[in-house]
């Protein structure tokens, strides 16, 4: 599904899941268990899957894990109508046009997910003329990326709407750690046609109220369904509901990111018989058992 001027505000909207890469007892990619995650969170309602973001470790997969993760989330995203986003780009604007030009071979991918240039801290400006050039040129819409606790980037309400201006940019992900600003200056004048994604699990739901479109969420690879029905009563006006609801999932976010993501999201996951292993690859190291038991804990108050 292609983010057309027309179908770009539905496509991006609700939630969308950063899928982890899971990793057989041999450390290679289970693509089996990739798909079932993939199925399962759509099938619960989320309204796209993200691949190869920071949670699906894309930094320690090689060219044919890469190809590997992208066909099999076309390939489910094709059979569910569903949106396909894919982590692309890095801090070389040239490598980064590039990288985006090869997601071409796949015409189920519906957006790119590019970060804000980190480490070079290039300023404003020098942001801004960088998804200038990879707008231009890429042949898919743009999901600006911006997480300044990890780029280094700071940028201010102006700057986020002048990328949300840019012709190909659908969208942004905004992660600043918390509810500044520079987020109540994008959400009080968000450009036309430009969906706001919440990118910190444990601010999503001040962030629907205050009108983000929704979010691309590493914690709603458990408890899909209750994510969803938070989004939709936002979407609603149903605050009676969603209060209660975005609290409890708050918690669940909490004890998802204890430890550095997704190694607590894998731990449950594979306690919960969803993926082979919980493996992660260095420089990341496995959670610790009473992480994973919190956020065990956290998902059963929730059920209950």
């Amino acid at each position: 599904m292609s983010l057309t001027p027309e179908t770009e505000t539905q496509s991006l909207r609700g939630v969308l899941i950063p899928l982890i890469t899971p990793f057989d007892a041999a450390g290679a990619v289970a693509a089996g268990a990739l798909e079932a995650l993939a199925r399962d969170v759509l099938d619960a309602g989320a309204t796209g899957i993200v691949a190869l973001g920071t949670t699906g470790e894309a930094a320690t997969l090689d060219t044919a894990e890469r190809q590997t993760v992208i066909d099999v989330c076309a390939e489910v995203c094709r059979s569910r109508g569903a949106t396909l986003v894919v982590g692309a780009g890095s801090n070389d604007t040239e490598a980064s046009a590039l990288a985006l030009a090869e997601l071409a071979q796949w015409p189920q991918i519906g957006g790119a997910l590019v970060s804000v240039p980190y480490y070079n801290r290039p300023g404003e400006s020098g942001v801004l003329a960088h998804f200038t050039r990879l707008a231009a040129q890429s042949p898919v819409p743009l999901i600006v990326y911006h997480i300044p606790y990890r780029t280094a980037q700071p940028l201010s309400g102006t700057a986020l709407r002048e990328l949300g201006r840019l012709p190909n940019v659908a969208g942004m992900k905004l992660a600043t750690g918390g509810i500044g600003a520079e987020a109540m200056d994008l959400l009080g004048n968000r450009p036309e046609g430009f969906s706001v994604l919440a990118g910190d699990d444990l601010y999503l739901s001040p962030m629907l109220a205050l009108g983000a479109s929704g979010g691309i969420l590493a914690s709603a690879h458990l408890a899909t369904r209750q994510f969803v029905r938070l989004t939709q009563a936002w979407a609603v006006g149903d605050a009676d509901a969603a209060r209660p609801l975005g609290h409890a999932l708050a918690r669940l976010s909490a004890a998802a990111f204890a430890e550095p993501n997704p190694v607590v999201i894998k731990g449950a996951l594979h306690a919960l018989g969803r993926i082979p292993t919980a493996n992660v690859r260095l420089p990341l190291l496995p959670a610790s058992p009473g992480a994973v038991k919190i956020l065990l804990n956290r998902l059963s108050e929730l059920d209950g």
